[in-house]
């Protein structure tokens, strides 16, 4: 039996006048983590095409271990700690795969 994925979603308001530099902080910790974390098999982060600072987060771990490790890396810090005043709303969804695919 092969591990069960940890998958999330997260749902962000931002405040408008901090929008660029919450995404520069954004693009930063997931380049960050996919690139470093062998446990990080995903991570896609949307905005609301009409509504730019509302922010949708994809998360996919390999299982649930990697998701912690990941909560405890210094980028993940970095990442939480520059962007605190910047969230208005957060909402983490535990959500259960159905199909994912994606191509290499």
């Amino acid at each position: 039996m092969s591990p069960i994925p940890v998958v999330r979603m997260a749902e962000l308001e931002i405040a408008p006048e901090t929008l660029e530099s919450y995404r520069a902080l954004l693009i930063e910790e997931i380049e960050a983590a996919v690139a470093l974390e062998e446990g990080v098999l995903s991570l896609s982060a949307v905005s609301i095409r009409d509504n730019p600072n509302r922010i949708r987060i994809l998360e996919v771990y390999a299982t649930q271990e990697a998701y912690e490790v990941h909560l405890r890396t210094p980028h993940f810090f970095k990442y939480k700690s520059g962007t605190a005043d910047m969230v208005t709303s957060l909402r983490l969804i535990d959500v259960d795969p159905i199909i994912m695919r994606a191509k290499s």
